[in-house]
């Protein structure tokens, strides 16, 4: 009994031992895998996994590791181990990791089907959203590509080579190859080397002149990272990205980990000098990979600081005459998801390429590109294509637009690297290029109205540009194809005109005079508004009493009337069809009329001016009663709004 007492204990305590081993362990790997030191933490965790160790935390952090570092084959195999635990609790940004992991190494199938799970959990994620609005975005992605020649730049070693910029006929890179430098440190993230900037000659159309590359300039590169650099269209300011270190001071955030920040840089004299830290840095939040729009006025970048949306985001930075910055704007969830977007470029086209991993791709960071309006707003966001873009990730694309070459950085299989620098000749443009444009002009006389007011909306009677016709009464609006726009022309003493047109799906022009007619309609008490102005009458979707969009676009035109007649007073009368009972059909045309009432007094129309009433199924105009089967549009004409005037 002795001996069976002893064997128990010996058993226990080296079970003990182990335990507490264990423990000692992922306490360790846990403090390198909060200060980001993946690697080591990798090996740690490994090891623990190995032994048979299981836990949620283990394999979210082991999958985690391997994700942030873009492997993304080992991030599957750890992501697939977590969710094998069948925990129900596991949250849903793993679930978009996971499916992210799987696309990456080409099972689609089975990223759909954990996408379909995390659009279940996240409903109100934009990620979610653009899963169900696009379920065939692979075939987008398709029709999106064959339109580049890739190749290997010819500049890349077996280290990281990423995030390419032109400047003075030389291409700028960033590169963590080895110079044989005793004091060459390595990043406890990737365990790659720190990386520095390198210059390599370019012919003037833009294809390299030599593949020897030279490091860039003593003043700029340190011990620490150098990349994604941008240069004034002079050529005398860059910005670039760079670890927390100035004037061999090294900035920590809370958790002592050292992030990254934007920096600027001045050429004088032929070397660059006065390196400062852009005044909207911290030390808590990271900046990064910046870039400047076509007249240099504004800085686009990448940072994680409070507003973001998502991991990072892009945000824009208006530059003042005297070089001070603006406050940072958030380009908002048109771009941003919460997931990554990182790496703009903005063409002298006005479009902006990004890498993304929250739109719809092939896997990991993607490259995307959107349209920058004239008022600054952003067009949809297209995938460029697998050419480009593959299922690991794809980043730091720039295209020079005259001779259609550049270059991008990817971690795609067969290169050379971690990261390598592709360069490209662009075939075809991604985005079919249309200008809508026309004459304003009088219906009667033909003559040109010049400084007319034109208001370009689009499908769903939002507002996409504004302007007034010119001496010769022409206007012109940049348009995208295959779209259904409505235009508005507005003129004192004429009535307003509204013109809807469709966009042809191929590059060219689009042809839309507009006439306008005199206003002869002379209002007087008991007028409706809405037949003397020509305004459509305001329709309701059935049980509802919400303004609609296309109602909201008539009810302007009621406005426009009524600012005109600051005097003027009108009553609101709301009808309804027969479908219903009599007391349901009054109860929701009163509504109709108090909505519509409230809608005029949110934009400014003192209330005193305004009456109104519901006559529900009172007063249909046309034969449409309980007695007679008539179709959505027969009923629909007696569900609407007059505009009686009552007062001038």
């Amino acid at each position: 009994m002795k001996k069976n007492i002893l064997l128990y204990l010996t058993i226990v305590s080296v079970f003990s031992i182990n335990i507490h081993a264990q423990t000692a362990q992922l306490a360790s790997a846990d403090k390198k895998y909060d200060k980001q030191a993946y690697v080591d933490a990798i090996k740690t965790y490994e090891r623990i996994a190995e032994k048979g160790y299981k836990s949620v935390d283990l394999f979210q952090k082991l999958g985690n590791a391997y994700y942030f570092n873009s492997e993304f084959d080992q991030a599957a195999k750890w992501y697939g181990e977590l969710f094998a635990m069948n925990n129900p609790n596991i949250e849903s940004e793993y679930y978009y990791r996971y499916a992210q992991s799987l696309r990456a190494i080409s099972k689609n199938d089975e990223a759909n089907e954990i996408m379909e799970l995390f659009s279940q959990k996240s409903d109100n994620d934009s990620r979610a959203k653009l899963f169900k609005k696009n379920t065939n975005y692979l075939a987008a992605i398709k029709a999106n590509s064959g339109r580049y020649k890739v190749e290997d730049a010819g500049i890349n070693s077996t280290y990281s080579d990423y995030g390419a910029a032109l400047y003075s006929n030389k291409l700028i890179f960033a590169s963590a190859r080895d110079t044989g430098s005793v004091g060459q440190r390595k990043h406890k993230w990737t365990d790659q080397y720190f990386t520095d900037l390198y210059k390599v000659d370019l012919n003037p159309d833009m294809s390299l002149n030599t593949t020897i590359s030279k490091k860039f300039d003593p003043a700029i590169n340190t011990k620490f990272h150098e990349s994604t650099p941008t240069f004034s269209a002079d050529g005398k300011i860059m910005y670039f990205t760079r670890n927390n270190y100035l004037g061999g001071k090294k900035g920590k955030d809370g958790n002592k980990i050292t992030l990254i920040k934007l920096y600027k840089a001045t050429l004088e004299n032929e070397n660059w000098t006065n390196v400062t830290e852009l005044p909207f840095n911290n030390d808590n939040y990271s900046t990064a990979h910046p870039t400047l729009s076509a007249d240099g006025k504004t800085l686009y970048f990448a940072s994680d600081m409070p507003g973001t949306l998502g991991q990072s985001d892009l945000f824009k930075v208006k530059i003042n005459k005297d070089g001070s910055f603006g406050t940072p704007e958030n380009l908002g969830n048109t771009i941003n998801t919460e997931g990554r977007e990182t790496f703009p470029f903005i063409s002298d086209e006005n479009e902006m390429y990004f890498a993304s991993d929250g739109h719809p791709g092939l896997g990991g960071l993607d490259v995307f590109m959107s349209k920058i309006n004239n008022g600054g707003s952003f067009s949809d966001v297209q995938n460029i294509g697998s050419d480009i873009n593959s299922p690991k990730d794809d980043f730091g694309y720039l295209i020079d637009t005259k001779s259609r070459r550049g270059f991008f950085s990817s971690n795609k299989d067969g290169g050379q690297g971690f990261d390598d620098i592709y360069s490209f000749l662009e075939n075809k443009k991604l985005v079919c290029e249309q200008n809508l444009y026309g004459t304003i002009t009088d219906a009667t006389t033909n003559e040109v109205l010049a400084n007319t007011k034109i208001t370009v909306y689009d499908n769903q009677y939002k507002v996409i540009n504004t302007a007034n016709s010119d001496e010769k009464g022409n206007y012109n609006f940049a348009v995208q194809c295959d779209k259904t726009y409505a235009v508005r022309a507005e003129r004192k003493e004429f009535t307003t005109k509204e013109v809807k047109v469709i966009i042809s799906s191929t590059t060219g022009k689009t042809f839309l005079p507009v006439a306008l007619d005199k206003e002869i309609c002379k209002v007087a008490v008991g007028d409706d508004l809405s037949k003397c102005f020509g305004i459509k009458m305001i329709y309701f979707d059935l049980d509802k009493s919400n303004i609609k969009e296309v109602a909201a676009l008539d009810l302007e035109k009621i406005l426009d009337v009524l600012n005109q007649n600051p005097s003027m007073k009108i009553d609101i009368r709301s009808h309804t069809d027969s479908r219903q009972t009599l007391k349901y059909n009054q109860t929701l045309s009163e509504k109709r009329a108090k909505a519509t009432i409230d809608w005029l007094i949110q934009k400014g129309v003192d209330f005193n001016r305004l009456t109104g009433k519901g006559y529900g199924e009172t007063q249909l105009i046309n034969k449409c009663n309980d007695d007679t089967i008539c179709t959505e549009e027969e009923h629909q004409f007696n569900r609407r709004s007059e505009f009686i005037i009552i007062g001038l």
